[in-house]
């Protein structure tokens, strides 16, 4: 039920939905069925909206009580009696108060409803993100993906937090202004219901097209959200090559797009707005004009003849606002249907029903079995092909290949990133597509070629290893990484924020500080994708002998391209286009004279 007066700035056509429903069948139900998936989050907070619900009732009856002593004033307090006029203002001012301290209650219970769901939907959508696979992220772009956490369910706020409540409000507020219409007279009445077809048909058509331009407005914008954050991401690539006008040029391209998109939708709502104003105060105005008639034929009294006006003015605001409620619900429809699309995705790689322990204590062993793999977004072109090797516990060895021979594909598919096309991966002999994946990625620590550094601190960095060690193991880790000394000359040491991906700070200390991110995990399986890279001579001597200290007793994959990590390994995995071409140690692979030989001369400088 609605308060219609003290609250006309967001007043809605509450019977439009059922209307539409009912017209329309299937087809509409279907357009807004994402709104439905909401219901789940509004549950959780039943009482809230119970209460709300309780106070939009109160606040309606408190409404549709004023025409009553409206019409009882007119017809009987101008009799004479000054105490009978002042007997109903009292009673007026009375239902006014109620009326406003139940708008006020609904707006708050309602406000914040949708407040806590959307924070709900943001971390349940948030939660989401990061368990799907890595294969999704191929194709995603980030900066939509952030698009819909903000502005997509700032959509859906503005619609559970006020739209759907004036609906709702709207609705009990016009079925019970059409009731009372009816009491007060038939005749009139008649009049007026005879027109709702004529006014919720195009309601509903026009809705639908609203709804589609809504859609396409928030996918444009999300466009040039995400052009926008992979520009300001490579913020000084950019500038070095001085692209400033060409990158502005495109994300106001991006942005044109989406304005044309978003007026397209607004047009439509302002001709919808238009349209549901016209006809349904036109029939006010015919129905007012016939009931004059009656009162001259004195067919009803004056004060009934405003009673059934007050009503119908009640029912046609109703009405008449549906068109901006319809736009609102619309709009948020679309924007709830874009998150439920990333809700509904299943990762590809998911643990088992009943996964398949991993044997206690860890060893690290690894082991490929003819395994075939192709990435999702190039199936055409097979990463690896019938790769087979065994690491055993403890072991420590060398990938090395040209660029693209599949080196990292190798790791991905270790993390259980990817499962394989074909063949196996085991780990302790166990197959890890048996495995729950995050068991066995607890017991991998990695160490990317492009060091992951987040928007905090040193100390959060290196802790996002372990999230639950103490000050004093992640200090030590840094110690073990030679990071512990440009780290304590930073202005708060370990508490200094170092800004997004760790932009204040050299390659080299990125990668020492995710070089001490992965002591601190203390895995018996480590990965090191060419982990001293970006390191400078002195520093690599310091970090190579950590890293020593750290592959002592545990399993170690190495990707290298230096020759003084490669000679610690007790063995080398020479790939070329997704194949295991050799195998063996540097000395005996150096004299075979095969592509490792050419890689050594070129990249190393021996032969």
């Amino acid at each position: 039920m609605a308060a219609f007066f003290g609250d006309r700035t967001d007043a809605g056509g509450g019977s439009g939905q059922p209307a539409a429903g009912s017209q329309r069948g299937a087809r509409d139900g279907a357009a807004l069925r994402p709104l439905v998936l909401l219901m789940p989050y509004v549950l959780h907070y039943r009482m809230r909206a119970l209460f709300a619900l309780a106070a939009l009732v109160l606040a309606a009856l408190a409404t549709l009580a004023v025409p009553i002593a409206v019409r009882r004033m007119i017809d009987f307090g101008f009799s004479g009696e000054r105490s009978l006029i002042d007997d109903y203002f009292a009673v007026m001012v009375l239902v006014v108060a109620v009326l406003a301290l139940a708008s006020a209650l609904r707006f708050y219970l309602v406000t914040t409803l949708g407040e806590r769901i959307v924070a709900d939907l943001r971390a349940a959508v948030f939660g989401h993100l990061t368990r799907l696979s890595p294969a999704f992220f191929d194709r995603a772009q980030t900066g939509e993906m952030m698009s819909r956490l903000t502005a997509d369910t700032t959509q859906i706020k503005a619609a559970v937090g006020a739209a759907v409540s004036i609906l709702l409000r709207n609705a009990v507020l016009f079925l019970g202004a059409a009731a009372m219409m009816i009491v007060t007279s038939p005749r009139l009445s008649a009049f007026v219901l005879g027109v709702i077809p004529v006014i919720v048909l195009p309601l509903v058509a026009f809705g639908r097209a609203v709804r589609r331009r809504s859609r396409l407005a928030q996918d444009e914008l999300a466009n040039a959200s995400a052009y926008a954050s992979e520009a300001v991401g490579a913020i000084r690539t950019l500038q070095a090559y001085t692209s400033e006008p060409y990158v502005a040029g495109r994300y106001t391209g991006a942005v044109e797009q989406a304005f044309e998109a978003s007026r397209q939708s607004t047009l439509s709502r302002a001709v919808l707005t238009a349209v549901a104003i016209f006809l349904v105060f036109a029939s006010v105005v015919l129905v007012l004009w016939i009931g004059a008639q009656d009162v001259l034929d004195q067919r009803m009294t004056a004060g009934r003849l405003g009673q059934f006006v007050l009503y119908a003015v009640f029912a046609a605001g109703a009405l008449g606002e549906l068109s901006q409620v319809w736009g609102e619900i619309a709009q948020a429809a679309g924007a709830a249907e874009r998150l439920f699309e990333i809700l509904k995705m299943r990762p590809a790689v998911e643990a088992p029903a009943n996964p398949a322990p991993l044997p206690q204590p860890a060893r690290g062993e690894v082991a490929f079995a003819h395994v075939t793999f192709s990435y999702p977004s190039r199936p055409e072109h097979p990463a690896l092909h019938e790769v087979s090797f065994h690491v055993r516990a403890g072991e420590k060895v060398a990938i090395v290949g040209p660029s693209g021979a599949g080196k990292s594909t190798i790791f991905h598919l270790i993390l259980r990133f990817y499962d394989p096309s074909s063949g196996r991966v085991r780990f302790d002999g166990v197959d890890i597509s048996d495995a729950d994946p995050a068991a066995l990625r607890r017991r991998i620590a990695l160490v990317p070629q492009e060091s992951a550094i987040f928007a905090t601190s040193v100390r959060d960095n290196i802790r996002f290893g372990r999230p639950d060690a103490a000050d004093e193991l992640v200090e030590r880790a840094a110690l073990l990484a030679a990071a512990d000394e440009f780290i304590r000359r930073l202005p708060q040491g370990y508490d200094t924020q170092i800004g997004e991906r760790g932009i204040t700070l050299s390659g080299g200390q990125r990668q020492r500080i995710a070089i001490a991110r992965a002591i601190l995990r203390d895995a018996p399986l480590l990965l090191l994708d060419e982990a001293t890279s970006s390191l400078d001579a002195e520093s690599e001597v310091l970090v190579q002998e950590a890293l020593e200290r750290l592959m002592q007793g545990r399993t170690t994959l190495v990707i290298a391209h230096r020759l003084a990590t490669i000679l610690s390994c007790d063995r080398i995995l020479v790939l070329d286009e997704g194949r295991i071409v050799e195998e063996g140690t540097h000395e005996t692979l150096a004299a075979a004279g095969g592509l490792y030989a050419r890689l050594a001369k070129l990249q190393f400088g021996v032969s």
